[in-house]
C-alpha cells in the first residue's frame, strides 16, 4: 500500500479557472495561502473556494488506513509505504519473540493543517513507522510469554493506548492494533507460535 493513499495529492481538482476546488467524499484539504501560510481551517468534501495562485489546497485521506506488519514486507523503494518488518524483541522473561499484525489508523482532521505544517509528506517514515516499532517494542518488552499467550486481548489493547499516546500529539489516531502472528525461538533454534492468526478463545486476566 503507498503513501499516495494518505496524502492523495499536492493539488486538489480545481475547476472553473482555479477559483474552486472539489474535495470528495473521505477526503479533507488544506489550504496554503502564500502570504499567511497553512490556513487553520479544514475543507471538507464538497465544492469550495479559494483565490486562484495566491491560494494552493492539499488533499488528505481521512479514512481508516492499515499498517500491516508482516514478513515479507518490502518497504526499500518507498519508504512512505504503509508497512514494516515483523519486530523483534525481548520478553520480561527473556525469551526472543518476532511479532506481526495490523495498526488501523487515520489521521486527525482538526489537526490536518498543523500536520502538514510541522510534518510534511513523509508522515509514514517520520512518524508512524518509527513510533509503531518503538511503542510495540516497549509493551511486548514488558511481558512474559504466557501474558501474551493468555491475554491476547489485553495486549491488543494496551499497543492501541501506546501508539494513541504518540499518535495524537501528531496530528493521527490509532483506531486499533491487531495482532495476528506472535513466534519465540526455542533452544533448539527452532520456532514456536505463541499466538496465532485466530483469535483466542478464552482470555485470562491479569
Amino acid at each position: 500500500m503507498e503513501f499516495d493513499r494518505l496524502v492523495v495529492s499536492f493539488l486538489v481538482d480545481e475547476v472553473v479557472g482555479g477559483f474552486f476546488i472539489s474535495v470528495p467524499p473521505g477526503h479533507v484539504a488544506c489550504v496554503y495561502d502564500r502570504g499567511r501560510g497553512v490556513l487553520p481551517r479544514v475543507w471538507g468534501p464538497g465544492l469550495h473556494f479559494k483565490i486562484p495562485f495566491w491560494q494552493v489546497a492539499k488533499l488528505f485521506n481521512a479514512q481508516v488506513l492499515e499498517y500491516s506488519i508482516h514478513r515479507g514486507f518490502d518497504f526499500s523503494k518507498n519508504k512512505e509505504a504503509l508497512g514494516d518488518e515483523p519486530i523483534t524483541v525481548s520478553t520480561a522473561d527473556g525469551h526472543d519473540i518476532t511479532v506481526e499484525g495490523s495498526i488501523v489508523f487515520r489521521i486527525d482532521k482538526a489537526n490536518a493543517p498543523e500536520l502538514w505544517e510541522n510534518i510534511g509528506e513523509n508522515m509514514v517514515s517520520k512518524v508512524v513507522r518509527p513510533t509503531a516499532r518503538s511503542r510495540v517494542a516497549s509493551v511486548f518488552s514488558e511481558l512474559t510469554l504466557d501474558q501474551i499467550r493468555k491475554n491476547r486481548n489485553n495486549v491488543e489493547e494496551m499497543v492501541k493506548r501506546e501508539l494513541n499516546a504518540h499518535f495524537e500529539d501528531r496530528g493521527l489516531n490509532c483506531e486499533g492494533f491487531l495482532l495476528s502472528e506472535v513466534t519465540a525461538s526455542t533452544k533448539s533454534g527452532q520456532t514456536e507460535v505463541v499466538v496465532s492468526a485466530l483469535p483466542e478463545t478464552s482470555i485470562v486476566e491479569e
